[in-house]
C-alpha cells in the first residue's frame, strides 16, 4: 500500500491491484474509502480470475503529494513503482488492467446517455465521459513511450489497438519510459473504474 498526501487530500493505493485506489481528505479517510470499496473493485478481481484480497493493509511507503493529489488522482511515481518487476506480476497487473477495461465497458453499456447532473448542475454525459477516458489513455500512452491518436467514440478497432499496445507495454515493463509500468497500470486502471463508478451513480436514482 503505498499513501500519497499532499496538502488538501490524502492517496491510498494497494500496489498490486491497479485500481484499487481512492482518495480521502487524509490518511484515514483514504484508507476507509479504500476498504469501503473492495466490493465494487471485487468484479475487475474475478473478471482477472483472481482471488479477493483482504480489507486489511500494510502502508509500505508514504511520499509527497503534489497539485494531481489535492485534485483527486494518484499523481507522484513512489519508489515501490521503480522496482524491477518479474514477468509474471507484470503479467498479473497488466490483466487486471485488461479486466478494468472490460468493467467499463460493461458499465457504459448500460447506462444511459444522460446522466443525473451534480448539485451545481456539472458532471459529463456518458458519451463524453467515455471520450475523456479515451483521450486520457491516448495522453498515458505517451508515458510508456506509444503514440497514438485518440480513439473517436465508437472506433473499436482504434480503441483496441490502443489498449493492445498499453496491455503489451505494461507486460514488457520497460525501466526506460517515463511511467514505470506499476505506476502506468495503477494510473490507468484508477482513471477507467473511477469514471465507471460515477457512471453507476450517476445514473441510479437520487
Amino acid at each position: 500500500m503505498v499513501l500519497e498526501v499532499g496538502s488538501s487530500r490524502a492517496f491510498a493505493s494497494a500496489l498490486d491491484w491497479p485500481g484499487w485506489c481512492r482518495a480521502g481528505r487524509d490518511e484515514h479517510a483514504a484508507l476507509t474509502a479504500l476498504a469501503d470499496y473492495l466490493p465494487r473493485y471485487a468484479p475487475v478481481i474475478a473478471r482477472a480470475g483472481l482471488a479477493t484480497p483482504p480489507d486489511t493493509f500494510t502502508v509500505v511507503e508514504r511520499v509527497p503529494g503534489n497539485a494531481t493529489t489535492d485534485f483527486g488522482a494518484p499523481g507522484e511515481v513512489a519508489a515501490a513503482d521503480h522496482e524491477p518487476l518479474p514477468a509474471e506480476l507484470a503479467d498479473r497487473l497488466a490483466s487486471l488492467v485488461e479486466a478494468a477495461w472490460a468493467e467499463f465497458d460493461s458499465i457504459v453499456a448500460v447506462t444511459p446517455e444522460e446522466l443525473r447532473k451534480g448539485p451545481r448542475g456539472g458532471g459529463r454525459d456518458r458519451d463524453k465521459m467515455v471520450n475523456h477516458v479515451l483521450g486520457a489513455e491516448a495522453a498515458y500512452a505517451r508515458a510508456v513511450g506509444l503514440r497514438h491518436k485518440v480513439p473517436a467514440l465508437g472506433d473499436t478497432g482504434a480503441i483496441a489497438s490502443l489498449r493492445t499496445d498499453l496491455l503489451a507495454s505494461l507486460r514488457a515493463a520497460s525501466p526506460d519510459t517515463k511511467w514505470p509500468a506499476r505506476y502506468a497500470a495503477r494510473r490507468i486502471a484508477w482513471h477507467v473504474l473511477d469514471h465507471a463508478w460515477e457512471m453507476q451513480d450517476r445514473a441510479a436514482p437520487a
